[in-house]
């Protein structure tokens, strides 16, 4: 009788000695699968703002038909806020983007006189020019480990100037009344470097115009022509925006 007992009681044994061989999968040790990287999807989509620094490249400025060469460039602060799509190609990707921007620039120079010689009046031009600018830029990613990035990017920007929002002031010219209308559609070429941690990004970059954005410069009518004469041909005002930018973004 005992050896059967112990027969019986070893073979109730074996199923429990087997299942202790397997490990017991407890909620503590049951394994999630992670979620993707935002770099490693196929497409992005994300918001990112920063601020700008606007540098005026006058090509030409002429003050009673004299042209100005000394010209000072005074930085002033702008800023944007754009959404944009990215469209991942392993390490290369494709990103459009939509932004509304604000670009402060001022320039100062000593005003001649109808002769050409130097008065010691100091006149200013400042801008604030508002815009909705569209780049899309091909990107490359020269570091993609983990949550960390490094990418390098370039390509062209479309920019559409709000002349009814933006604003330019004349200061110390002969003429009261000066105003200035921009050329609406502006192209540039934007370049720069990016650093992405999890999905949190840094965003520098600097943006080339290519063209010429003031259209035209008009002012009111001397009241005494024979004592204040100046034509409109007698002031020009080209110039080429080139902006320095930094943003801070995130991907969704």
């Amino acid at each position: 009788m005992t050896k059967r007992w112990r027969y019986t009681l070893g073979l109730l044994l074996i199923p429990f000695t087997l299942f202790g061989q397997f490990p017991m999968e407890t909620d503590t040790t049951r394994r999630v699968p992670a979620r993707r990287h935002p770099q490693n999807r196929p497409v992005n989509f994300g918001i990112k703002g920063g601020f700008t620094a606007s540098l005026l490249l006058v090509s030409e400025l002429d003050v009673n038909n004299v042209s100005v060469k000394e010209i000072q460039n005074n930085y002033k602060i702008g800023y944007f806020g754009s959404l944009f799509m990215r469209i991942n190609f392993d390490r290369h990707f494709l990103q459009p983007e939509l932004s509304y921007t604000i670009n402060r620039s001022n320039i100062t120079f000593e005003k001649p006189d109808q002769e050409g010689n130097p008065t010691g009046i100091t006149a200013s031009i400042t801008s604030s020019i508002h815009s909705i600018d569209i780049p899309v830029i091909y990107g490359y990613n020269v570091i993609k480990e983990g949550p960390y990035g490094l990418a390098i990017f370039g390509g062209p920007k479309l920019r559409f100037i709000w002349n009814k929002a933006s604003k330019v002031t004349f200061e110390n010219f002969d003429r009261p009344g000066i105003q200035e209308s921009l050329t609406p559609m502006n192209l540039s070429f934007t370049a720069g470097v990016a650093v992405t941690i999890a999905r949190i990004f840094f965003d520098f970059r600097y943006d080339i115009g290519l063209h010429n954005i003031s259209r035209r410069v008009t002012y009111d009518a001397a009241e005494n022509k024979e004592e204040n004469p100046m034509p409109t041909e007698e002031l020009r005002f080209n110039r080429r925006d080139n902006v320095l930018s930094f943003s801070l973004g995130v991907f969704f």
